[in-house]
């Protein structure tokens, strides 16, 4: 059952974390990081912040970190693969502005990850059906 709360949690720590992310990447592309590179990098280490803030926050796990943490590596690279798919559709077949495309694109793809990390990433978690803070 999708919770509420558990949703405004995950948006909460998708958004701290994208908004971090930003502001690093901003900053080390100042300085004569490579956009590409500094994307590279911001998306791995985005990647371990979101999954210990939704792990902690959002839905509570307690079961094994490793295990969690390689479903959690998949179900992002699911999403990535998902983001990818959106933009070349929309934009490279349908000629759409990849600025609409990508709006729209952030909110499929969260609620997909919403979905993939309570049903299959944290899906073990004894707390899971928990609404309370």
């Amino acid at each position: 059952m999708m919770t509420s709360a558990q949703f405004f949690r995950f948006a909460a720590v998708g958004l701290v974390t994208n908004l971090v992310g930003y502001a690093v990447y901003l900053m080390i592309t100042f300085v004569g990081v490579a956009p590409a590179f500094a994307v590279t990098i911001l998306f791995g280490l985005g990647t371990v912040i979101s999954f210990v803030g939704n792990r902690r926050f959002t839905f509570r796990g307690s079961g094994n970190n490793r295990q969690a943490g390689l479903r959690y590596a998949v179900t992002y690279f699911l999403g990535y693969l998902l983001n990818l798919s959106i933009l070349f559709v929309f934009v490279d077949h349908f000629g759409l502005p990849h600025q609409a495309v990508q709006a729209v694109a952030i909110f499929i793809v969260a609620g997909v990850m919403f979905l993939l990390s309570k049903y299959y990433v944290f899906s073990s978690s004894p707390s899971q059906g928990e609404d309370s803070p």
